[in-house]
């Protein structure tokens, strides 16, 4: 009887317990707390960390890119431990923008940040970082943007091209209040205050190089070599592997290279197809990959592909690197001067994205995307080319309206299969 009481007033116990978590919406399962003069901790098992959050397909730790709209591009923005290769737009415009973006969201974030660079100095670099929109402001700037560079074909509804309205939406502005990139405005520089208070280790190879050098046959190109050593030693010293954890609280290592593989530092990939050093690139990577593996640290790459003579370097760097994206300016060609692009500053391509913790790789549903660059925002947005019968597209720019459609993919596929068009 005494073991049916005990029974019977557990039950109204649990059911009690039921009843409150149903009134307050909460799961009756609570995390047992620290007993009275325990050691128990209370706080959660994993350590957030300012500027990430784990992906909701694979659980990887991200960080954003800066720019919101190719962090949804990538699947949420990139993974911590990877490398993102930008390839070069040919004058090199726009490829550097986003690679500010990238340290000016770190700097945001009061992450770590390396710079490397054969070209310019870091600190100059450092000094060029587009100003952040903080709070309500983004939100004002973008519409400003949007409706300053508003036409009235734009606002009309396009009933010839309909099957646009059943292709995916791409998100361009902001979405909500909790987004997780900052909006930057390009017009403005970084305050001086945020770049004071940061902490960035600078690596500018000619104040690297030394005269009395003797490089080893068949080894990396000094620029890789010195550059790999600093990326260790800040790696190690600042404790980004894990080794002294408990010096400070854990943080993100931003690592930026810029024109990685030019001939500023020493690569001769880029001046004839049959190189001497054709392999220290990708063993540049490779190593390069090994660290950022073990360590709290995301790494930025800008290289100019389209100098590169031999087709293979690319594909091989292209197999070293955990996501691709390159970038095809409008500047110098034709279709700078074609009404069919009048909108748009370049193509952005989505060449590779990593395989993280799955099986299958994950594939982006827009293809045919475009990027322009306004007065104060970079926005990225789905490629729409004007229908076939509009005034403002001569002869000449229909042949190339059916060859883009036939690069870009199902997505405007279905406009002009070939030098034949469908008449309405």
């Amino acid at each position: 009887m005494a073991a049916e009481a005990t029974c019977g007033s557990g039950a109204a116990s649990t059911k009690s317990v039921a009843e409150a978590a149903r009134k307050s919406n909460i799961t009756s399962f609570q995390r047992r707390g620290p007993k009275a003069g325990g050691t128990e901790s209370s706080g959660p098992r994993l350590v957030s960390i300012a500027g990430t959050r784990p992906s909701l397909r694979n659980g990887q730790l991200l960080v954003s890119t800066g720019l919101p709209a190719l962090d949804q591009l990538l699947g949420g923005g990139l993974a911590v431990g990877t490398v993102l290769l930008i390839e070069e737009d040919k004058y090199d415009v726009y490829s550097s923008l986003l690679f500010k973006y990238f340290l000016a969201e770190g700097l945001i974030n009061g992450h770590v940040l390396l710079v490397a660079s054969a070209k310019e100095d870091p600190a100059n670099i450092l000094q060029e970082l587009p100003a952040p929109l903080l709070d309500d402001n983004y939100k004002k700037e973008f519409d400003e943007e949007v409706c300053d560079h508003q036409t009235p074909e734009t606002n009309t509804k396009m009933k010839i091209a309909w099957r646009y309205q059943l292709l995916p939406k791409m998100k361009t502005g902001p979405v909500s209040s909790s987004r997780f990139g900052h909006y930057y405005d390009v017009s403005k520089r970084m305050p001086q205050e945020l770049l004071e208070a940061s902490n960035c280790h600078g690596f500018f190879l000619p104040q690297k190089m030394s005269s009395n050098l003797k490089v080893e046959p068949c080894s990396l190109i000094h620029g890789y070599t010195k550059l790999l050593q600093f990326i260790q030693n800040t790696i190690y010293e600042e404790g980004f592997d894990g080794s002294n954890p408990q010096k400070k609280q854990k943080n993100i290592l931003r690592i930026g290279i810029q024109n990685l593989g030019s001939p500023l530092w020493g690569d001769d990939v880029c001046c004839t197809e049959n190189c001497n050093n054709s392999h220290s690139l990708t063993k540049f990577l490779y190593v390069l990959r090994g660290l950022l593996r073990t360590s709290l640290s995301a790494c930025i790459i800008t290289m100019p592909t389209h100098l590169i003579q031999n087709k293979a370097i690319i594909s091989r760097v292209t197999n070293l690197s955990d996501t691709v994206v390159g970038l095809e300016s409008f500047i110098g060609s034709e279709r700078e001067t074609n009404p069919l692009y009048k909108d748009y500053h370049g193509l952005i391509h989505i060449r590779q994205i990593p395989r993280l913790n799955n099986l299958i790789c994950d594939e982006s549903d827009v293809k045919d995307l475009a990027f322009k660059l306004k007065r104060k925002l970079f926005i990225i947005e789905r490629l729409h080319l004007p229908p076939d019968l509009s005034d403002t597209v001569s002869r000449s720019s229909k042949q190339d309206l059916a060859e883009s459609a036939k690069l870009l993919g199902p997505g405007c596929g279905m406009m002009a299969g070939g030098k034949k068009h469908l008449d309405f």
